[in-house]
Formats: C-alpha cells, sequence, structure tokens
C-alpha cells in the first residue's frame, strides 16, 4: 500500500470515527456510504473498514494509552486521531512511522504537534507488558459489560470478550446470503418439515426467515416498521423465495391462535453475545436497557406464544449471553421445555436451554430455548 492511498484511507477512517464520536452514527451505516464516496481501491477500503471498526471496538483501551501522556483533554478532532493512531501503533500492528507520520496529518493545525509527541510515545509502549488501569480498560468495555459477563460465565468471560474484539469471519450459506453460523443454527433448531406453517416474528432482515422457507416451510415474516418489512421483502426476493411479509407489533400479532405449526421469536436484546460485529454497540447499550430488554421479551413470549398450533414448537433466541434475557423467563403458559439436543451447532446446555458462547465456533454468541406446546 503506497503513503498516498495510505493517508487516503486514514482520511475516510477519521471522518467516519469522527460522525460516530460527535453525531452518534452508527458505524455501518456511516461507513458505507463513505466507502462509496471515496475513490479507495479494495485495498484500501479494507485498512479503512478494519481502521473505523477496530478504534471503534478499542475506543477505550486506545484512550487508556493516550492518557498516560496527555494532561488536559484534547478537543473532539484530536481525541478521535488520537485513537485512530494508538489503534494502528497498539492493535492494528501497522508501522511506527507510517502509523504516526500519517495519521498525524489529519489533526488539526494547531494540535498536530502535540499529537505527534504523544503517539510517538505510545510507539514506544511494549502493549503486552503494560499495567493497564483494569481488565475493563484493557479488554475496551464498559465496567458494567465486564462485570454482568463475569458473573454470567466466569472463568470463561475473559476469552469470550476477548473473542469478541477480533473481526468476525463471514460466513455464506449455500444460497449465498452471508450470515452467521450462530443464526444458522437457530433456524435449524426450528427443525422444520416441508410443507409446516411457520411465523418469523421480529424477522428483518430476513435470515432466519429465508432459511427457513428454503427449507421447504410455509414461512410468514413479520417486523415491526416498513423500513424494517422491506429488508425481509428486498433478502427474499433476492433468494427467489416467496416469503409473505406481515408489518405488525408482535407484542399484538394480527394472527389467529394455533394457526403456525412452529413460531420463532428471535427477540430484541442487548447483543452482548454479538459485540464484534457490531463495533460501537458496546458504548450505546446501557445496564439498564438489559432490564428494559427483558421486560420486552417477556410481552413477546406471552403475546406469541397462542399462535403456535397444539403439539406445535416455540423456538426463542437471543445473540447475548445473560440469564435476564433468556433462560430467566418463565415457560409460557401451556408449553413444556423441549430438552432434545439441537442436531445442528455447537451449543451447550443452559439450563432449560442452550448456549453458544464467541469462542467456541468463532461465532457470535447465542442462546436458545426449544418450547412445546401440549397437546
Amino acid at each position: 500500500m503506497s503513503e498516498e492511498t495510505g493517508r487516503s484511507a486514514r482520511h475516510v477512517a477519521a471522518d467516519v470515527l469522527t460522525r460516530i464520536e460527535r453525531d452518534g452514527a452508527y458505524a455501518n451505516l456511516a461507513l458505507g456510504p463513505a466507502l462509496s464516496r471515496s475513490d479507495l481501491d479494495e485495498q484500501d477500503r479494507r485498512f479503512a473498514t478494519e481502521l473505523v471498526y477496530g478504534t471503534t471496538r478499542m475506543r477505550r483501551a486506545c484512550d487508556s494509552l493516550v492518557d498516560r501522556y496527555v494532561t488536559s483533554p484534547p478537543d473532539e478532532r484530536t481525541r478521535t486521531i488520537l485513537r485512530l493512531g494508538a489503534y494502528q501503533l497498539a492493535f492494528a500492528g501497522v508501522a511506527p512511522h507510517a502509523a504516526v507520520g500519517e495519521t498525524v496529518g489529519l489533526a488539526p493545525k494547531r494540535t498536530r504537534g502535540f499529537v505527534n509527541a504523544v503517539l510517538r510515545k505510545v510507539a514506544r509502549l511494549d502493549v503486552s507488558a503494560l499495567t493497564w488501569p483494569s481488565e475493563a480498560a484493557r479488554l475496551s468495555y464498559p465496567d458494567w459489560i465486564v462485570e454482568l459477563l463475569t458473573a454470567e460465565l466466569g472463568d470463561e468471560s475473559i476469552t469470550a470478550l476477548e473473542r469478541m474484539n477480533q473481526a468476525p469471519p463471514v460466513t455464506e450459506r449455500a444460497d449465498g446470503y452471508v450470515q452467521d453460523e450462530s443464526s444458522q443454527w437457530v433456524a435449524a433448531g426450528v427443525e422444520v418439515a416441508p410443507g409446516e406453517r411457520i411465523l418469523d416474528v421480529c424477522a428483518a432482515p430476513g435470515g432466519k426467515a429465508t432459511a427457513l422457507a428454503s427449507a421447504g416451510a410455509t414461512v410468514v415474516a413479520a417486523d415491526r416498521g416498513i423500513g424494517r418489512s422491506r429488508l425481509i421483502v428486498d433478502n427474499a426476493r433476492r433468494l427467489g423465495l416467496d416469503v409473505p411479509v406481515v408489518t405488525a407489533d408482535s407484542t399484538a400479532p394480527p394472527f389467529r391462535p394455533g394457526s403456525f405449526d412452529a413460531v420463532l421469536l428471535d427477540a430484541p436484546c442487548s447483543g452482548l453475545g454479538a459485540l464484534r460485529r457490531r463495533a460501537d454497540a458496546r458504548w450505546r447499550i446501557q445496564r439498564s436497557d438489559v432490564v428494559e430488554l427483558a421486560a420486552l421479551q417477556r410481552s413477546l413470549l406471552s403475546a406469541v406464544a397462542p399462535l403456535v398450533a397444539p403439539g406445535g414448537r416455540l423456538v426463542y433466541s437471543v445473540c447475548t449471553l445473560g440469564s435476564a434475557e433468556s433462560v430467566d423467563h418463565p415457560t409460557p403458559d401451556g408449553f413444556e421445555v423441549d430438552e432434545t439436543p439441537p442436531t445442528v451447532g455447537e451449543w451447550r446446555a443452559y439450563r432449560q436451554g442452550w448456549r453458544v458462547l464467541p469462542q467456541d465456533a468463532d461465532t457470535d454468541g447465542m442462546t436458545m430455548i426449544r418450547y412445546r406446546r401440549r397437546r
């Protein structure tokens, strides 16, 4: 990579990071248009993407490295540039002369000398031998996430948190749809038979609904909001599948009781098992959100359970690892837990359900519970 193209990639990354940190933009929504407007080649697009996602994930750790040499808080743009430089030096394996020299040029003119001095000091650090203020700072998470996952996972929490600091692999189904393997395992956990009538609620963007339809089921997908529904329509059409889509609030679903052989509820959740995929989520979600989401999940479970026919299945999943959003929910009235191990995926037994940790198979962390309605 030439210094010129590297500098261009850094410019794109710095501008996107500024939008994320100053304006609250979502990383995935801000980066795509920025790359489209650029004239970067494929290699530099990948570099800019790594800088945006990596710097966002490792923001707290980068701040900890930089703040060893900062006596007063810098302005927002300068802080962004310092983080970008520290990420390249400590975590991305970029040569110090390029990481410092090219990044300094992105800073406001009045702070370039300051940025240069700080990054040169960071470049001399041996990150592997540092004493960090805390494990949360080293791992670059809010304190409460480290505390919660430590309570939930015990000795395996650090490994899970470290794995979620790595970029996720890209996995494709046989039909070309890009979907994390753990999500594919949830769809397989419904265990549909050809011709069965299946409801997928909270279905956007449609990965699980299209997987179920590809298995031969008659699938109805539901989600709130026109925009989310259109995502399902577009993905089903691209795969050549007929998936009717209903725009509806799934806490009050517009379907007759007992009208589906199986219902899949992949519920809105904190996403604490998929933080590597959603780079900025760790800085957005709050501890109080977990409580609110758990209440919503219970409402959804209560609302959709009656839609399952006698003898049918209800599959509940969340891409998080905590008990409050999964195994602490009561079994819906008229249902019993299906204790049969899933036949697809690397699931661990987890109380009345099943769980996969990010380090188990290099997937998102996921929890699934399968219920069966009594006849």
